[in-house]
């Protein structure tokens, strides 16, 4: 098998980078990235947060190609990857201070999005963030041209795939015990949406 590459993850690891410089602190411990594909955001992203564990997980059969990009890396912060498929598989063991998800939401069935935001609400505690990165619609609306022909190649593929309204995830997040903290504009019509988790209320 050769060692899978994505141009995109080239193009925006120094934008989220930033975002993440914002996000995380020195006294986070673990971050869990749900949905790691290749394994080139890990290897980039890791090494500049060299005080946490970066966790990564897919489905089995990225797994492998995970594996390559780690094995080169060698960066020791880095573990995994974990079989994590929402839907079937148990939210990953561990204490998570932070959630990152790339270009997942759009890939993920609807049902499947809900499903993992309830996941989250579950098992992350007070303080805790999530970063979603992605392309996201406002008001129903696409933000641009090059996003509703995007929006279009995932339907062909899929009809159940598709660019989630930003109040729908919003509205999710929000029912299961998160806040708002920023939505960031980045490069070529992408957010990166972050949440925290706030205190259950008895």
């Amino acid at each position: 098998m050769e060692k899978p590459y994505s141009p995109a993850c080239d193009r925006n690891k120094d934008p989220i980078l930033k975002v993440m410089q914002e996000v995380i602190n020195l006294d986070d411990r673990r971050l869990l990235e749900i949905g790691s594909g290749t394994g080139q955001h890990a290897v980039y992203l890791a090494p500049h947060f060299s005080h946490m564990i970066w966790v990564t997980s897919d489905l089995k059969r990225n797994h492998e190609g995970i594996s390559m990009w780690l094995n080169e890396s060698g960066a020791p912060n880095i573990v995994g990857p974990g079989a994590f498929e929402v839907g079937k598989d148990d939210f990953p063991e561990g204490n998570f201070d932070v959630v990152f998800a790339s270009n997942l939401f759009h890939i993920m069935h609807w049902k499947e999005c809900q499903t993992l935001m309830k996941m989250m609400g579950v098992n992350l505690g007070e303080g805790s963030r999530v970063l979603i990165y992605g392309a996201f619609n406002y008001k129903g609306k696409f933000s641009s041209p090059s996003n509703e022909e995007f929006d279009t190649s995932l339907k062909a593929r899929d009809p159940l795939m598709g660019i989630r309204n930003f109040e729908d995830v919003n509205s999710g997040m929000e029912k299961n015990g998160f806040r708002l903290v920023k939505d960031y504009e980045m490069p070529v019509n992408n957010r990166i949406l972050v949440y925290t988790r706030v205190a259950l209320v008895n």
